[in-house]
């Protein structure tokens, strides 16, 4: 995930939302899927488009389950086009800006902190009990073939099950101008694991994003954790398994 370096086409469904207002490309992914930010300021709004196979429905539902927990944007809406080729996700605005907007890429010291204390505040609010999403490694290993089952193995016994975010790659934390986590994006994952699926990517993505030193320790602190090596080891390869790393470099 990455700040377009060009603007690329806007979909008739984003003109449309967007119903005069302007329309700005501010993120892009591996996989060919937009971000669009609709106005300016706390009133802006965005829709995510992707191909149709992306299913923004389920993303929707989590994050409305989310939603009286946690700040997540509000949902909007969302879709297909009437080409049929196009899925989409409309929603509201947050304050702040991304862990990796150019602000926070130049205090990397203050985002990786405010991503581990963000992400212990998304572990402790969102309620294991009455979270219908799964996430869990059995879950992920099951949609893998008998092959790539074999070369992960078993999963490490659970050490504190929590709802995941499922993504917590740097980028996906928005930071306030006191330098502190004031919400998340991107829940298309969002369900119950252990909360080293997340932590292991979450420190994963740093050597990403702010790259010359490691800054894993920071975020383990900030987060209130020992590293677990093992755990670490099982939950970045089973991460890597689904392919997530093709887009690695521009994260």
């Amino acid at each position: 995930m990455t700040y377009p370096s060009s603007p690329p086409p806007v979909p008739t469904i984003v003109h449309r939302l967007a119903d005069g207002r302007r329309v700005r490309a501010v993120w892009v992914n591996g996989d060919g899927g937009v971000t669009f930010r609709l106005g300016s300021g706390i009133s802006a709004e965005f829709v995510k488009v992707a191909d149709a196979t992306v299913d923004f429905a389920a993303e929707a539902r989590r994050l409305r389950w989310a939603a009286p927990h946690l700040t997540v944007p509000p949902v909007l809406g969302f879709g297909v086009d009437e080409a049929g080729d196009r899925a989409w996700l409309h929603t509201g605005a947050l304050p702040g800006l991304s862990a990796v907007h150019p602000r926070w890429l130049a205090a990397p010291e203050v985002a990786v902190r405010a991503v581990g204390a963000g992400l212990r505040v998304l572990h402790d609010r969102l309620p294991v009990w009455s979270c219908p999403f799964d996430w869990s490694a059995t879950n992920r290993l099951d949609r893998l073939s008998s092959k790539g089952r074999a070369q992960l193995g078993e999963p490490p016994p659970i050490d504190r099950l929590v709802v995941c975010h499922g993504d917590a790659c740097s980028p996906n934390t928005l930071i306030d101008d006191d330098g502190r986590c004031c919400g998340h994006v991107d829940f298309g994952e969002l369900g119950v694991a252990d909360r080293w699926a997340d932590l292991a990517v979450a420190t994963l993505s740093l050597g990403w994003n702010y790259p010359g030193r490691s800054w894993e320790a920071e975020l383990f602190t900030a987060y209130g954790v020992r590293p677990d090596p093992v755990r670490i080891d099982y939950y970045r390869r089973l991460w890597r398994a689904f392919d997530h790393t093709s887009d690695a470099a521009s994260r």
